[in-house]
C-alpha cells in the first residue's frame, strides 16, 4: 500500500462541533454542550445529575450505522466521575437516553450549573485518523504498510498521513485518543465522544474526552474517559 492508498483505507466520516458561533434557537434540531433542552414526560433524572448535552442526530451530516434508530441523544453527568476516572466503565455516571420518535418529546430546559452552555455547529469530515498511540483503531495489513514505509522511505505518520486529529466533540470516526490497548470488541464500536472545551469552561482533567461506545443489539453502552 502507497500513502494514498492508506489513507483511502484508513479515513473514516464523522461529524465534528463547533461550540457557538450561532444564534441559539433552543428549537427541535438544535444540539447543545452544557443544556438537556428535551426529554418525555415523567422520565426521572436524579438530582446529582448535571446536564452534558443535547445531540440530535436526525440533523447531522453524517451518524454512524450503530446510532441510526435515534433522532435524538441527551447525556446528563454526576460530576463525581471526576472522582473515579479509574474504572474500566464509567457508564453509571452518565444517563443516556435515546430517543427514535421526537413527536413524545417536551421542553425540559435544564441548564448545567458547571458548563457554560452553547449551541453546537455541526460539520461534515471525512479525513479522520485514529492517534498512533492507539493501536487498536488499525487494521493490520494498514498497521504494517505504515510500519514498512516508516522504514523503507522515512514516512512519517503524523506528517504524510493525518490531516487532522479531532479532538472535539464528534459523531463518528475514531476516538481522538486512547491507550494503547484500550478496546471494547466490535460489539462495542465507538459511537461519539464529548470532550474537553475551554469556551464551555468544561475540562476533562487535560484536555481530554469521554468517549461513547454502543451495542444496538443490547441497547448497552461503555464510557471510556482518556487524556494525553
Amino acid at each position: 500500500m502507497n500513502i494514498p492508498q492508506i489513507k483511502k483505507a484508513l479515513f473514516k466520516q464523522a461529524t465534528t462541533f463547533q461550540t457557538g458561533g450561532i444564534r441559539p434557537t433552543e428549537e427541535l434540531g438544535e444540539s447543545w454542550i452544557g443544556k438537556v433542552l428535551w426529554g418525555k414526560e415523567g422520565e426521572m433524572i436524579p438530582s446529582n445529575f448535571d446536564p452534558l448535552c443535547t445531540i440530535f442526530l436526525n440533523e447531522l451530516p453524517y451518524v454512524p450505522k450503530e446510532l441510526i434508530s435515534y433522532q435524538l441523544v441527551t447525556i446528563f453527568i454526576d460530576l463525581d466521575v471526576f472522582n473515579n476516572l479509574n474504572e474500566d466503565n464509567l457508564v453509571s455516571f452518565f444517563k443516556i437516553n435515546g430517543y427514535s420518535n421526537l413527536d413524545e418529546l417536551q421542553k425540559i430546559n435544564k441548564q448545567s450549573a458547571k458548563i457554560k452552555p452553547f449551541p453546537l455547529t455541526p460539520f461534515f469530515i471525512n479525513n479522520d485518523t485514529p492517534s498512533w498511540e492507539d493501536s487498536d483503531s488499525f487494521d493490520s495489513e494498514i498497521e504494517n504498510a505504515i510500519l514498512r514505509l516508516e522504514s523503507e522511505q522515512g514516512m512519517e505518520y503524523y506528517e504524510d498521513i493525518v490531516e487532522n486529529i479531532y479532538s472535539t466533540h464528534k459523531v463518528g470516526g475514531y476516538p481522538s485518543f486512547t491507550q494503547s490497548g484500550v478496546s471494547f470488541g466490535e460489539d462495542y464500536p465507538f459511537v461519539f465522544q464529548i470532550s474537553s472545551d475551554s469556551k464551555a469552561q468544561f475540562n476533562i482533567v487535560d484536555g481530554g474526552s469521554f468517549y461513547f461506545f454502543y451495542n444496538p443489539e443490547k441497547q448497552d453502552w461503555i464510557v471510556y474517559c482518556d487524556f494525553y
